[in-house]
């Protein structure tokens, strides 16, 4: 390997040894004879003095670094007087007496510094995302991000969930947001849509006998973007067979308190808070409360249950479902399915709240196909619409579905609460504008006129 350690290894302990380190310049200072620059890399900084005494080819070559310029450095570890120790680096006790440099390649002044204390718009931190990536509060969260999800994997693995994998290429059945499209060449005038969740499979997989499911994936729903939105985005999606709600929270419960446990090294409280919906509404005048000023504490779970079935459509004058047509209701509220007072059927969803920001959602599932025909003409769908939209999901429901109940947590809105972040964009490596835009690429963009006629358009 081109490098003997990291940036953010050495201490006083490497006393004398020669290392070789390799990573950006961060900043350099020229003091006299003497040259001091900051190397970087994503695990921290290290200090480099260049001496024309030790090697004056080195010492040469350093008068033409720039900031961002890529370099391999030799030399020897010297353990820093006491009045020069930098407490805020874990290198701060040391730095490294260069005896060779080699650049590696040069850099362009960047547009901006890389530094969280530059102020930079948004617009030109998402043009030049590979400089911005480089700031440590940007890495942190991809740190923070990358650590959630191997927590997540280790917990669900012991609890014998299998992870899956479900297409990406799919029908299109809208599920309350705009698909997008893919035209299909193969099949002229025809589209696949990219999935706005795997609902569908993942019930299809309940009743394959799979029992526990789990994937974190990929997500795309074409509509209206907000700070916690993106078109696409990833959730931790999860189902249990032979499974009612209190399967579902204790299961979650236990795997945020090993979460925060080894991520922030906070001992939250379970069980978590549960709210009906009426009371949310009643007393917050939000399906989101926010119970931190309640509990006094950092981070405030609730569970918001008992969720309405449907919602009247005004515009439409008709009744949508309030989650998905797939969500299960009240027994005892079965009798109100023959009535006006739809609005008064209380559904088997819940929302997982942290903080005032919705992390999860699910529901107990419909598993019977006569039930799920009649939700289904409830809100609009005949039997021959159903069967276009939904019919290979109606299919399985005759080949003997077992009870099931799912949630999924939306990963991107997790990690900015732990982060302290204000928008998901900085949870994610490459994301779009609000516009639905990357500026990085330049994407959506025009496409040429044979790749149009290759898909008959």
């Amino acid at each position: 390997m081109l490098r003997t350690h990291t940036c953010g290894e050495l201490n006083k302990e490497y006393k004398d040894k020669e290392v070789v380190l390799c990573g950006w310049v961060h900043r350099r200072r020229d003091h006299g004879k003497l040259i001091f620059i900051d190397i970087r890399d994503r695990y921290g900084l290290t200090q480099i003095v260049f001496v024309p005494s030790v090697s004056k080819e080195a010492h040469d070559e350093a008068q033409k670094l720039g900031p961002e310029f890529v370099v391999k450095v030799t030399g020897t570890v010297n353990v820093r007087p006491e009045k020069n120790v930098n407490p805020d680096l874990s290198t701060g006790d040391m730095e490294v007496c260069a005896t060779g440099l080699e650049i590696l390649n040069s850099s362009e002044v960047p547009v901006f510094e890389v530094d969280d204390t530059a102020d930079v718009s948004e617009e030109l931190r998402l043009t030049y995302r590979y400089l911005d990536l480089r700031r440590e509060k940007l890495l942190n969260s991809l740190k923070l991000r990358h650590k959630l999800c191997a927590v997540i994997h280790s917990f669900l693995d012991k609890q014998e969930f299998l992870e899956i994998e479900t297409p990406v290429l799919t029908k299109s059945t809208p599920e309350g947001a705009r698909d997008f499209l893919v035209p299909s060449r193969l099949n002229p005038g025809e589209f696949f849509a990219l999935p706005q969740s795997p609902q569908l499979f993942k019930q299809i997989l309940m009743v394959s006998g799979l029992d526990k499911y789990y994937q974190i994936v990929k997500c795309f729903r074409d509509e209206d973007l907000r700070a916690d939105r993106q078109p696409e985005f990833t959730q931790l999606d999860m189902e249990m067979s032979f499974a009612e709600e209190e399967d579902v929270f204790d299961v979650t419960e236990r795997m945020f308190k090993i979460i925060f446990k080894e991520l922030k090294g906070i001992d939250i409280k379970t069980p978590f808070a549960r709210i009906t919906h009426k009371e949310a509404m009643d007393k917050y005048k939000s399906d989101k409360p926010d119970l931190r000023k309640e509990q006094g504490e950092d981070f405030a779970f609730v569970w918001v249950v008992d969720f309405p079935l449907f919602k009247y459509n005004k515009d439409e004058k008709k009744w949508d479902s309030e989650h998905h047509p797939f969500t299960s209701f009240r027994e005892e509220d079965s009798g109100l399915l023959e009535g006006k007072d739809l609005d008064k059927i209380r559904s088997r969803s819940y929302d997982l709240v942290l903080n005032g920001n919705e992390i999860g959602s699910g529901s107990v599932r419909i598993h019977k196909q006569d039930v799920q025909q009649k939700i289904f003409d409830i809100i609009g769908f005949d039997q021959e619409e159903a069967q276009k939209r939904f019919g290979f999901l109606l299919k399985a429901f005759q080949y003997g579905a077992p009870p099931h109940a799912g949630v999924a947590y939306g990963i991107d809105r997790l990690v900015a609460i732990m982060a302290g972040l204000d928008s998901i964009r900085d949870t994610i490596a490459f994301p779009k504008t609000q516009k639905g835009n990357c500026l990085l690429t330049d994407a959506p963009a025009e496409i040429d006129a044979k790749q149009l006629k290759d898909l008959g358009l």
